[in-house]
This record gives C-alpha cells, sequence and structure tokens, in this order.
C-alpha cells in the first residue's frame, strides 16, 4: 500500500512544496521511500530512501521546477525495497511521462516476460508501476506518431489498453508534458483516488491523491472521487475530461476504512472517522448480544483503533482510557519488511501506563490481527502491567486470505485466525478472550457512509476475489516473490 499526489498549477508556480505537504499528510501509507518528479523543458527528480523529511533537502526542493508534477510514499510489497524501485518512474521517449501509482500488479511478472520474449523490453526495476508505464507509453504510441498532437481521446484509448492487459488493483497518477495530467483507477475502483481543485490569486490548481488529507492539508475544498474504472485528464487549457473506460462492479478495499487510511480522509464520500465509529457501535452490540465478559476498562490498541474504542466504550457505559502510550516516531509494525523487525519494534513502539492495567479486567481494541505477534506481545505488556484479565475485541473479521492487491499478506499460514476459531486465536495470543467483529456488520457500518456502494473487496475475510483471476497458482507467486524480497530485505540489513 502506497501514496501518491499530483498537482498542475497555473503557468510560472512551482507546485513541489504542495507536492511536498502532500505526502507529508499521507506519510502513513509508506516509510520505505519517497519521491518527486517535476516539469519544466525537462524531468526533475529526487528520490529518497525512508521518511519524506529525510528524503528531499532544501537543495533539492529548490531544484524541483515546475507547475506539474507527482509524488509518491512507498511500501514495498514486491522489490528489494531498493531506490530503484522507488517512484515516480518516467520516459522520455517516445513520449514524455512520469507516471506514480498505489496498489499491486498481480500479472506483473506475466507481463514483464512477455514484454521481453515479444520486444526485447527490459525493466530498470523489480516495481510493477513499471509495467503499468510500459504498457500506457506503447499503446498511445501506437494510435500517436512521434511528434504529432496526442489528443485526450489518444490518452483514454491507452489507459483502456491498460485496462485489458493489466490485471490486479491500481490507482494511477501520471504528467505528460505538453498534454496534461491524468488519472485513473483500476476496473473494479479497488485502491482509493480523489481529485480537488482549488483557485487562488496565482490561478486554478488541480490534483489527485490517495486520500483526501493530502488535498485537505494543501487548501483544496472541492474533492470528487474518481471513480471505478474512470480516467481523467486536466489538459493544457486545464479543461477537465471524464472517461468511463470500464464498466465493472466497484468494490473498494474495505482494509482501508479498516485499517490503512487517516480518519480525516474521505474515501469514496464516506468518512473514515465516522466509519470507525460505527464499527466500535456494531461491535458493542455483538459484545451485548453474544453475552461477552464484562471489563472494567475499555483501552485502544493505538491509532487506528481509537476512534472505535470510545464508541464501544460509550455504548457499553464503560470507562474509556488511553493505557497505551505511542511512541510517535516508530513506523507501523505491519509494515514492517521482516518479522524480526515486527517483534523488536513493539516494544519499542508502545508502553503502558501500568495506573490503567493494575487488578482490571481489561478490554483492549484493536482494528485487525494478522499474524498475532504484535497482539500477543500486547497482551503480555498488559498482563505485566498488572492486568487480571485481558480481553481482544476487533472491528474486522478473521484475516484468513492472502491479498495480492497491494497489502503485505502474503501466505496463509501467517495468518493467527486461519484454521482457528475464536477461542483458539485467544489461546494462541494468551488472551483470555477475543470477538471479532461479524463481517456483515462491517460492511453495513461501511456502506452506512456511502449507500450507492453495495459491496467491498472482503478478499482478506473470505478468499472471494472481485477480479476473478486470483487462482491458488497466482497467490503462491506472488507469496514466493514477497518471501524472497524480505529476505533479501533482511540480509542486506545484516
Amino acid at each position: 500500500m502506497c501514496g501518491f499526489i499530483g498537482v498542475y498549477g497555473p503557468d510560472g508556480v512551482d507546485v513541489s512544496p504542495e507536492i511536498y505537504e502532500g505526502l507529508l499528510a499521507i506519510q502513513h501509507r509508506g516509510q520505505d521511500a519517497a519521491g518527486i518528479t517535476t516539469f519544466t523543458d525537462t524531468f526533475h527528480v529526487k528520490k529518497g530512501a525512508g521518511l519524506v523529511r529525510d528524503a528531499f533537502s532544501q537543495a533539492d526542493m529548490l531544484r524541483l521546477r515546475g507547475n506539474l508534477g507527482l509524488g509518491h510514499v512507498r511500501y514495498p510489497t514486491v522489490g528489494q525495497g531498493s531506490l530503484e524501485d522507488a517512484q515516480p518512474f518516467h520516459v522520455n521517449f517516445p513520449f514524455g511521462v512520469a507516471m506514480a501509482h498505489n496498489g499491486n500488479v498481480t500479472n506483473f511478472l506475466e507481463l514483464k516476460e512477455c514484454h521481453a520474449r515479444n520486444s526485447g523490453t527490459r525493466l530498470n526495476s523489480s516495481c510493477d508501476l513499471e509495467v503499468i508505464l510500459y504498457v500506457f507509453v506503447r499503446a498511445l504510441a501506437e494510435r500517436v506518431p512521434t511528434g504529432k498532437l496526442v489528443r485526450p481521446e489518444d490518452v483514454f484509448e491507452a489507459v483502456r489498453a491498460v485496462h485489458q492487459q493489466v490485471r490486479g488493483a491500481y490507482s494511477v497518477v501520471a504528467v505528460l508534458p505538453d498534454v496534461g495530467m491524468l488519472a485513473f483507477r483500476d476496473p473494479y475502483g479497488i485502491k482509493p483516488m480523489v481529485l480537488g481543485t482549488k483557485h487562488t490569486e496565482d490561478g486554478t490548481f488541480h490534483a489527485v491523491a490517495s486520500e483526501s488529507v493530502a488535498l485537505d492539508v494543501i487548501g483544496y475544498k472541492e474533492h470528487q472521487d474518481v471513480h471505478a474504472g474512470e480516467a481523467v485528464l486536466i489538459d493544457q487549457d486545464r479543461r477537465v475530461h471524464r472517461r468511463a473506460i470500464s464498466n465493472r462492479p466497484h468494490r473498494p478495499c474495505i482494509f482501508e476504512l479498516v485499517y490503512f487510511a487517516r480518519p480525516d480522509s474521505m474515501l469514496d464520500q464516506i468518512s473514515v472517522y465516522k466509519t470507525r465509529i460505527r464499527f466500535g457501535q456494531a461491535l458493542a452490540a455483538q459484545w451485548t448480544q453474544s453475552g461477552s465478559p464484562r471489563p472494567d476498562v475499555v483501552i485502544p490498541i493505538p491509532d487506528s483503533s481509537r476512534d472505535a474504542a470510545m464508541a464501544m466504550a460509550a455504548a457499553l457505559e464503560i470507562p474509556y482510557r488511553e493505557g497505551l502510550v505511542k511512541n510517535r516516531y516508530i513506523g507501523r509494525t505491519f509494515i514492517m519488511p521482516n518479522q524480526i523487525e515486527r517483534q523488536t519494534s513493539v516494544r519499542r513502539k508502545l508502553n503502558t501506563i501500568p495506573l490503567e492495567f493494575q487488578d482490571k479486567d481489561v478490554l483492549l481494541v484493536d482494528d485487525s490481527i494478522v499474524r498475532g505477534n504484535t497482539a500477543k506481545r500486547i497482551v503480555k505488556m498488559a498482563r505485566e502491567a498488572g492486568a487480571k484479565k485481558v480481553y481482544l475485541a476487533v472491528t474486522s473479521p478473521p484475516l484468513v486470505s492472502p491479498c495480492p492487491y497491494g497489502i503485505d499478506m502474503a501466505t496463509k499460514t501467517e495468518f493467527v485466525a486461519s484454521g482457528r476459531d475464536p477461542k483458539e486465536v485467544a489461546t494462541a495470543l494468551d488472551a483470555d478472550y477475543v470477538l471479532y467483529l461479524d463481517r456483515e456488520a462491517m460492511n453495513e457500518a461501511a456502506r452506512a457512509g456511502n449507500p450507492t456502494l453495495d459491496r467491498f473487496c472482503n478478499a482478506c475475510f473470505t478468499g472471494d476475489y472481485p477480479t476473478g483471476d486470483i487462482t491458488p497458482e497466482v497467490l503462491d507467486r506472488i507469496g514466493n516473490e514477497r518471501d524472497d524480497s524480505r529476505q533479501k530485505l533482511f540480509s542486506f540489513s545484516i
């Protein structure tokens, strides 16, 4: 899961400062690397490892000139985590195109091998965006002879070629010098994308981003979603051209609402914050109806479960307390590149306030449990802080299936809930009781924010993949590729 922002500003205005601020707002989506590409008469590129604040110097920002540009923060699901895989990517021939994306191409290796075999093409990285860029540019070149004017219809037909050839989940932003800025979503709209406009004394700005918060922080008040299967082109005259390229059922990823997105974002017209409150209310009702034990206190596992925990505590009429303090300078353990780093970072990341645990039956609320290592460690910390009983309430159903769409859940053997019922999960985590939110209750809580969305992608909870092309062989290949990447990352780190 990555994050991006693209900005097309008025002539003579450098957009790199806005891109930088937007990337800071979506830093939670990727901490492995960051990059910015802008354009004047040539592409200006800077990429760096780690956080946004570390990747760019003042000199870099002064060099990143131009009113057309992209930014990206990366979290790797494939590749070795090197700067070769950092986005944005660009090509200069036969057309100048720079591109960034969020998602995962499930037939990446097939496309890579096919184009290498048929045209001798060699990719420069192990990042799947490069395949999207290649397919797009090749399709555009087939329609437009070099040196000829590129029309909106030519661009949309190139997007159609991407939809036809590239499988998986992806939201893409691209800048095409002398043409404009392009944004498009995969046919099922699995990955989010929002379009914004603002009017200033300098003129009108257009921007696209993975989350609305990236636009909010830089003053964009007018937001619209890029729809599933849709492409949007802002041309040189700042005219907005929108085209439905594919007509498939919209299946946005529900895990964005559960975990990834910031609470102050709007995704497909759904408030992440309000949805998490509804998760907590639904979980409280389920807790009561199931006859679950009554705790003395409700404590969230920060940060993404906090809103649900407060709602749950209010509904149960049980005190809410902040018993776990987060070190905000430690990244998300879920996206740590290897298991050893995940385990050692938990203690660095969280510390208990013993007064809130001592001699109490404690209900810990979390958004999800993947491998269970972090949850088990937190349960142990709660007991060491003096808790008599430790219960876990989870604002999503049991995770049991790998995600091939860009979330780092590689194999079924990694899930603590795989082949276990909640009682067995509780035993595995050394907890006294575990309750998961019912799947339909989760979906209903999300759907309440936008009733026009009849279904979400629930593949990680059910194994039912909306794109219809995910076989056990595909999952094995993706899992093996991710395992290889992790092992290489670990070998590099030692």
